[in-house]
């Protein structure tokens, strides 16, 4: 069961000291949604939430204590104040089971795997997602909420302005909230999903894909482009294919077919200038991949994009 706009979970008493509660949840976009919570009262509150197991789950404590229960109540795990909880396993669902203690604040993030990856991607269409290596792990970690992060938690739960522009105010918070929780050391430049291991190995297949960008004319062998990075060829294309999810001249090939379309799009280069600019030797060579990608000729397309 997927998050909902205006979904809330209502649970009924089951001890005298313990009361029903519901979340306050808002959308932020499609898979994406932040639940707020606060118990004011003097009573344990007892709340329930399905979520579907491609999620990722980010709990965070703003004030007081809560507990989650796993397995029906077989294994427990506590989150205090002014921590956070990140939880996510595909390989078998984690339904919320919260017991919030008296005067307790809890913010939750609920955001899908795949959208999430997409947000570490400034090359999301090429993101292979799910990748079979990556599918099946799951991950546990908590942690510290930073100053910065308790501003933005507190905006979010003392949120006080016109009902029109909630959804658009909770969606900047919550980038706002991901980009503190990721927060990394400038130092260490690395542009990828945390949640993809090895990450001296990520940084060098980025370098990779850097470098056969810039050399797109006359890019390096395999064997050159392994030999440059530092990273044997096996996981050079392992590695490039999960990333990317492609190999490394088939992103190639697509990234020189986008940028080829661009200029030609711009009007400043003619056919053969174009070919040149992304690696083609001959017009011919040129127009023929330019076809097997887009289902028409450079001057037709052309002649499409300026009627």
């Amino acid at each position: 069961m997927k998050p909902n706009k205006e979904h809330k979970t209502e649970v009924a008493d089951s001890l005298k000291n313990i009361a029903k509660g519901f979340f306050e949840e808002t959308k932020i976009d499609d898979d994406f949604n932040v639940l707020t919570y606060q118990n004011n009262s003097v009573k344990v509150k007892i709340l329930e939430r399905e979520i579907d197991s491609s999620f990722i789950q980010f709990h965070f404590c703003l004030k007081g204590s809560s507990k989650f229960n796993f397995n029906k109540g077989k294994y427990a795990l506590d989150i205090i104040e002014e921590n956070s909880l990140l939880l996510y396993n595909p390989q078998r669902e984690l339904p919320i089971n919260l017991e919030i203690n008296p005067k307790s604040w809890l913010i939750t993030v609920l955001i899908s795997i795949k959208k999430f990856h997409g947000l570490f991607s400034q090359e999301a269409d090429y993101i292979s997602f799910l990748s079979d290596d990556n599918k099946d792990k799951k991950y546990y970690k908590d942690g510290k909420v930073s100053p910065s992060m308790a501003i933005v938690l507190n905006q979010l739960i003392n949120y006080n302005l016109n009902q029109s522009i909630k959804n658009l105010y909770f969606k900047g918070k919550a980038y706002e909230l991901l980009s503190l929780y990721f927060n990394r050391n400038e130092d260490a430049n690395v542009e990828q999903c945390p949640f993809l291991v090895d990450e001296t190995n990520v940084i060098k297949i980025k370098k990779a894909k850097d470098i056969i960008i810039s050399k797109m004319a006359e890019p390096p062998t395999l064997k050159e482009l392994s030999e440059e990075i530092h990273l044997s060829l096996k996981k050079l294309k392992e590695g490039f294919k999960q990333i990317y999810g492609d190999t490394v001249y088939s992103f190639l090939f697509e990234y020189k077919m986008e940028v080829a379309r661009k200029l030609l799009e711009s009007g400043d280069y003619n056919v053969n200038e174009v070919g040149l600019k992304v690696g083609y030797s001959t017009s011919s060579h040129f127009i023929a991949a330019f076809k097997k990608k887009y289902g028409t000729t450079p001057k037709k397309y052309i002649l499409s994009v300026s009627s």
